[in-house]
């Protein structure tokens, strides 16, 4: 069961910030963000913090993404399979995400490194973001969320 978390005041800013959450043998990302941009970087962080500890990773070669999706739900599950595929096929992992969305087309920046087994030591490797628990809402106080569970 995740950790309760504080609920913005009417006119705060919502905090940028990551969460996972259980769900059977696989495990949920949560991405939280005073924009829809910054909960998809957010979930992105805790994909990768699925692996090994965000601040492991050094944000030392860039990528650029691009997908695009009929919903905001279908974009985060493109958006975050994505990444999925470019850490399988470079055999990277990636600590700081730039996202802009715009009707439906997500463009993004990925930094990151290649995978060190000794130095990054990988918990699980992720298969893919699924439509289970899938959401993706503005929060009732402000800012956004972005969620969905992920295969390991």
């Amino acid at each position: 069961m995740p950790a309760p978390r504080a609920t913005p005041a009417c006119g705060v800013e919502a905090r940028a910030h990551w969460e996972h959450f259980e769900h059977d043998a696989d495990i949920g990302v949560r991405g939280f963000g005073p924009s829809l941009a910054s909960a998809f970087e957010q979930a992105a962080k805790a994909l990768t913090a699925v692996v090994t500890p965000i601040p492991d990773i050094a944000p030392c070669s860039r990528i650029e993404l691009t997908c695009q999706a009929a919903s905001d739900e279908e974009l985060l599950v493109a958006w975050l399979n994505a990444l999925v595929c470019e850490m399988a096929v470079r055999r990277m992992l990636f600590s700081r995400f730039s996202v802009a969305i715009d009707h439906g087309q997500l463009r993004a920046s990925a930094w990151g490194e290649p995978v060190s087994v000794r130095r990054h030591r990988p918990a699980v490797e992720v298969k893919g973001a699924t439509f289970t628990a899938l959401r993706v809402a503005r929060e009732p106080l402000g800012g956004w969320l972005a969620q969905t569970v992920v295969d390991v």
